[in-house]
């Protein structure tokens, strides 16, 4: 099978090559350099000449705050972008998969988000992404939107790895107690992924690891599995103030993961354990 993949250096984007590279698939990996997803025409031209059967869209602009001053950037990559990748699957026949995000929710609620509850983003982030999301459902008749939450992995920055290097420069920490959500591997947001595209079973779903956590405590579990000796103080949103709101309690329920047969990934703290045990250099 043909496999295209967009954003192919980024966190998620570099997992995904790694597990595919190691498939039967033929693999069409495409960084930022070589192709620009806002460039319609050359999105059009590449997709015609590969013609690939799956597109895997993991290029995005994820710079939430930055995004709050960058409001043209965020939707020509998030919005512009995903649409011209979809437009030109539908030209050749392949299927769409679109990462998207906790952010199309405010927050507001008090238990999982399953996949079909009305959106209501906060930022620009999140507008952007949910305006990637609408241009790909009306666009296409074979997609995926996948979306997910505070992400970590081998590649690229991320909170574990910020969590760590502060550890070696400071005795005592801030971090935010009043915002839940649920962390996610790379590894296995992968690997639902790309069992998901495989299959004809198209729609909305959530992906994160299973169970919950606020970033305080998520922090205090981090230094726990490495063995880091630093004292970890609660803070509120507002006490940490930052341009973009953030939704309070963003838990995205695996609703459509279930009822499709695909199995739930495995607790944060497990995922955690093993990233930590693989990468105990890695800061």
């Amino acid at each position: 099978m043909k496999i295209m993949v967009t954003g192919a250096n980024g966190q998620l984007g570099q997992e995904l090559v790694k597990q595919l590279s190691n498939s039967e698939h033929d693999l069409f990996i495409f960084t930022k350099t070589d192709l620009d997803i806002t460039d319609t025409e050359r999105v059009l031209t590449v997709c015609n000449d590969i013609k690939p059967q799956i597109i895997i869209n993991a290029a995005a602009y994820t710079n939430v705050d930055g995004a709050e001053t960058n409001e043209e950037l965020a939707f020509q990559v998030n919005a512009v972008g995903q649409r011209n990748l979809t437009v030109a699957a539908e030209k050749v026949g392949a299927k769409i998969c679109y990462i998207s995000t906790d952010y199309v929710f405010n927050g507001q609620a008090t238990s999982p988000y399953n996949e079909y509850m009305n959106v209501d983003p906060l930022g620009v982030y999140g507008q952007s992404k949910y305006a990637g999301e609408f241009l790909t459902q009306t666009l296409n008749t074979k997609y995926f939107i996948v979306r997910t939450a505070w992400v970590y992995g081998e590649y690229g920055p991320n909170f574990v790895k910020t969590m760590l290097k502060l550890a070696e420069e400071k005795s005592e920490l801030g971090v935010v107690h009043d915002q839940v959500g649920s962390p996610t591997y790379t590894v296995d947001l992968a690997e639902f992924i790309i069992e998901l595209v495989q299959t004809e079973k198209y729609g909305i779903y959530h992906c994160t690891n299973s169970g919950t956590c606020s970033w305080f405590e998520f922090a205090q579990e981090i230094f726990k599995l490495a063995n880091k000796d630093i004292k970890v103080k609660p803070l509120t949103s507002d006490q940490f103030s930052r341009p973009a709101k953030r939704p309070a309690y963003s838990v995205l329920g695996d609703l459509s993961v279930r009822i499709n047969g695909f199995i739930p990934r495995r607790s944060w703290k497990e995922a955690l354990d093993e990233y930590i045990n693989k990468n105990n250099n890695l800061h």
